[in-house]
């Protein structure tokens, strides 16, 4: 008899749990496990923000796949994933195929841009390493071309960040403790760099209470963050933001868009039922009528029960239904019955630079400033060691102190 074959797509937070927990799980007599990833590499998506800025360089935010996962219990496979062929089992690579009994598709997310005109050709992307250490690179390039005379427009030293959610707040956060050091560096006034936030929504952060946004906010503004909020932004051009109803245009050396996500266009593309780019799941992750495909992380909408809405996609979410995944796929295996995912929230942090922040932990309690700072390290090195594992934690862990 031929043992059964599982194949996980995407070496994120979802999928590296997932293939970590069936390495565990089950034997090399029970099944076999291949794990296909574009790059060598995972890194740590929720870090992006801070290679973007420069706060942290780019090789603290990731580490080889081999480190964490032994390459003689699974196989690695590092190819981009072009279809998945449902009917015929059967993934699709640029290089190669590879067939499957059970699936996992787990392969993140790309940048949504809302059909925003201008937008995909003229904004930066906080998207994977490389994109986001072109955002490092060309920031303080526009400073070393200002500082030579070479530039002499001051709105080359702006940076606008379109987008008032997690990622957009994290990284203006980071910009404010980055572009001081590059004033300094560059012999640049530091009044003539700004850092502008741009939303359409009435407020930032809509995952936290109005007393802790109030909180971030000021601390931002304290530290130079301009804020254009409830200013839908209508065009990227190659000069920046056009916005709010009187199309007035925002110049800026940098714009990053930070405003959506949706789910890899692998999944429409391979036939898949998509809502705003990601899949709705049955309770126990798998795709509705399919028995042996599980679809986690940024590409599902995983449905809270009790409320009917979807849990936010965090890597929290992602790493807790990988670990589900891997016990679910021991059970269906042996015949058992799968129980539906069971989300536990521990609580969400933002940072708002090295030293500052806001949270809501434990059943409601609230963090602001230094605790939320030192609590978001906590989060970051739990995540490094439930996804990565102890020797992860060690080589790339935040523990530097205040």
């Amino acid at each position: 008899m031929n043992k059964p074959k599982i194949v996980v797509l995407g070496a994120g937070y979802a999928g590296l749990t997932a293939t970590r927990k069936l390495a565990q799980k089950l034997s090399p007599e029970e099944a076999e496990i291949v794990l296909i990833n574009k790059h060598n590499y995972h890194y740590e998506a929720t870090w992006l923000h801070e290679v973007a800025a420069g706060t942290i360089n780019h090789n603290q935010a990731r580490y080889m796949i081999s480190d964490v996962v032994n390459p003689k219990r699974v196989r690695l496979i590092y190819d981009t994933v072009v279809e998945i062929k449902q009917e015929e089992q059967r993934v699709v690579l640029e290089n190669s195929e590879v067939e499957y009994d059970y699936l996992v598709v787990a392969l993140g997310w790309v940048t949504n841009t809302f059909g925003i005109k201008g937008m995909e050709e003229n904004a930066f992307f906080i998207q994977d390493i490389d994109s986001s250490r072109v955002i490092r690179e060309h920031i303080e390039y526009k400073f070393a071309q200002y500082s030579s005379g070479e530039s002499t427009d001051e709105s080359d030293l702006t940076v606008l960040v379109g987008g008032g959610g997690f990622t957009g707040i994290e990284f203006v956060g980071e910009l404010a403790e980055k572009i001081p050091e590059l004033c300094k560096k560059y012999d640049i006034p530091r009044n003539k760099a700004r850092i502008i936030n741009v939303e359409a929504a009435p407020s930032i952060l809509p995952v936290f209470d109005d007393d802790l946004v109030a909180y971030a906010k000021e601390s931002l503004e304290d530290r130079g963050v301009e804020f254009r909020i409830g200013a839908a932004i209508s065009e990227c051009t190659p000069e920046g933001f056009v916005v709010g109803d009187d199309k007035e245009l925002i110049k800026a050396g940098t714009s990053v868009w930070t405003g959506g996500v949706m789910g890899s266009p692998v999944l429409e593309k391979s036939g898949f039922e998509v809502f705003r780019g990601k899949v709705n799941v049955d309770p126990d992750l798998r795709v509705p009528g399919s028995e042996n495909v599980f679809i986690i992380g940024d590409c599902s909408w995983t449905m809270n029960q009790e409320t009917g809405k979807p849990y936010p996609p965090t890597g929290q979410l992602a790493t807790q239904e990988g670990a589900y995944v891997g016990e679910a796929l021991k059970n269906l295996l042996y015949g058992q019955p799968l129980n539906g995912f069971v989300y536990i929230d521990r609580g969400t942090v933002a940072s708002l630079g090295f030293s500052d922040g806001i949270g809501n932990i434990l059943s409601g309690t609230k963090l602001r400033g230094k605790a939320a700072a030192a609590m978001k390290k906590v989060v970051d090195d739990r995540a490094l060691l439930t996804v990565g594992g102890p020797k992860a934690l060690l080589k790339k862990g935040k523990f530097r102190p205040f």
